[in-house]
């Protein structure tokens, strides 16, 4: 009896050696797997985030290309309206300093057809300088018109092609 009783017992210790194999095997893998589960997690989570950071980062650099872009449209505009308010100033002043040289010239005629030869000569000059300026003035702002919206035309080009070939 005591070889059967040494025998059962010989026999529930190998039974639960393996049992014990067993479970540290099972945990050994469930271990490994979850260690493989959490690096991969953390692997996706961290492309994510650096996916996430170059998104942004591109975005900033879009948005302050658009902002240089309006800075520069902003300098254009101020300086073709002072060239233009400069080239009407001088206008003015030409105009000014004939409409003088007439007066003084009508002070000393001595017949009425001369006076009105003057006055004639002086309005024809001056309808047909201001026909001519406003036609350059025309052409100046339509040009500048041009020039100030050409590096915001360009982003818009630009956010054109970056996003249809985002899409």
């Amino acid at each position: 009896m005591n070889n059967q009783f040494t025998t059962t017992i010989d026999a529930a210790n190998v039974q639960a050696k393996q049992n014990l194999d067993r479970t540290m095997s099972g945990l050994k893998n469930g271990a490994a797997q979850a260690t493989t589960g959490i690096e991969q997690a953390q692997d996706k989570m961290r492309g994510g985030v650096e996916r996430a950071m170059k998104t942004a980062e591109e975005m900033f650099s879009f948005y302050q290309g658009n902002i240089e872009a309006i800075a520069r449209s902003s300098q254009i505009f101020a300086s073709g309206m002072q060239n233009l308010s400069q080239r009407m100033a001088a206008t003015a002043k030409t105009t000014m300093e004939e409409t003088i040289s007439t007066m003084k010239a009508l002070s000393s005629v001595k017949s009425l057809k001369e006076a009105t030869d003057l006055q004639q000569n002086l309005a024809r000059a001056t309808l047909e300088k201001a026909v001519t300026q406003t036609g350059q003035i025309a052409d100046s702002s339509i040009k500048l018109t041009e020039q100030t919206f050409a590096p915001i035309g360009a982003r818009v080009t630009l956010a054109v092609e970056k996003f249809s070939k985002a899409g």
